[in-house]
């Protein structure tokens, strides 16, 4: 959930020593078959060791053999073990569950695609350059629309300010309608919660219910994703096992970040999970569960996402090609505490793995970036 889907390295993050944390940890494999995720928990571990996240978390599926693992400590300075596949701030993975709502609001002719969102939030999108009567539905699923990023200009820079603070929707909308547009609709790609955030508040409107409601009755529990869920207003608690996740502050000091108002995430990043369901909930959608095929066609068509190479964004999925061949199709969450990457390819793999912090905390923000997607791939490739 940052304002990429890659957070910004974190300028003057303090490089602390993560004393006694390694080691990862297989949980759910036979020993005879550790040789094959060695690569994997060598990842994990390098992680730790290298990069200073506090923890690594993973789930691995391949030949329909799902294996979890762990790494580090569920606490800073301590060596407290971290619960396999533990509950975790999924952030932006958050905008893949609401963009599947929106096409099956599509799939049931109660929504438009391509249907300007003046049409079902008349009076709303309005500001300097911005006129919703020229934005699509489908520009806002895809990044496309041009409207500038609410999470810019809400004052996440000094976390512990806003840490335990509440926002409603409509307040965040304002912080980012203040603002002009970043670029003519359909002319360029930017990642920007406000889309997401409008997408919400579609579903509210269209379906007479609170979006949360709508993406648990017709997502989650469709999926069967047993440990994720949208925290609901007021909950600053993770409520299952859990590692602890770590931000930093305005003066560079490191704060526990685990518990926190994730209002400021809504339809764009507000939803708890594992790396386990989210693996799943991938498989999931590549396979057709969660969406009728002309659907998961719209989802699939992508343009150009030029965060990392190579990299494209349909509608709340992005396509990251591998290092052996294809790609795979997930999205990831960037949130105060944690980051979550991953995703499914289409001859039935599936991965999700978190660490719990925003790369740039503790160690080179740019080469944390790396380290986590170099990890992805290999779980994918080895």
């Amino acid at each position: 959930m940052q304002s990429t889907a890659i957070s910004a390295a974190r300028k003057g993050a303090v490089a602390l020593t993560v004393a006694g944390l390694m080691g990862a940890a297989l949980t759910s494999a036979a020993a005879a078959d550790r040789p094959r995720d060695q690569a994997v928990r060598d990842s994990l571990d390098a992680l730790v060791s290298q990069e200073k996240f506090p923890a690594a978390l993973a789930s691995v599926t391949k030949g329909g053999r799902t294996t979890t693992l762990v790494a580090g400590s569920a606490r800073l300075g301590r060596q407290v073990p971290v619960p396999p596949d533990g509950e975790v701030r999924a952030g932006s993975n958050t905008k893949t569950f609401t963009a599947i709502v929106v096409l099956q609001l599509v799939a049931e002719g109660k929504v438009v695609l391509d249907a300007p969102i003046e049409r079902y939030l008349p009076g709303v999108v309005r500001g300097e350059g911005i006129n919703g009567a020229d934005i699509t539905v489908r520009q806002l699923l895809q990044h496309t629309s041009g409207l500038p990023n609410y999470t810019e200009y809400i004052g996440l820079e000094d976390f512990e300010k806003v840490q335990h603070k509440f926002f409603q929707p409509h307040d965040l909308l304002a912080a980012a309608l203040a603002h002009p547009a970043k670029f003519a609709p359909g002319t360029n790609w930017e990642y920007s919660n406000t889309n997401y955030l409008l997408a919400g508040l579609l579903i509210e409107h269209v379906s007479g219910r609170p979006v949360q409601e709508q993406i648990t009755e017709r997502v989650i529990k469709k999926a069967d994703l047993r440990n994720t869920y949208w925290p609901q207003p007021g909950d600053q608690t993770i409520h299952g096992p859990h590692p602890h996740g770590y931000a930093t502050s305005a003066t560079g000091a490191v704060v526990d970040a685990t518990e926190m108002d994730p209002s400021w995430g809504g339809a764009a990043g507000q939803l708890i999970s594992t790396p386990g369901d989210l693996a799943r909930f991938s498989r999931l959608l590549l396979d057709g569960r969660l969406l009728p095929p002309a659907q998961l066609a719209e989802m699939r068509k992508t343009v150009d996402a030029p965060l990392l190479p190579g990299w494209r964004y349909g509608l709340g999925l992005f396509s990251i090609p591998l290092s052996c061949g294809g790609v795979f199709w997930g999205h990831g969450g960037d949130i105060e505490g944690f980051e979550t990457r991953g995703g499914a390819t289409e001859d039935g793999r599936s991965v999700g793995l978190a660490v719990t912090a925003l790369p740039g905390t503790f160690g080179d923000g740019e080469q944390g970036v790396k380290a986590v997607m170099s990890t992805v791939d290999t779980a994918f490739c080895k």
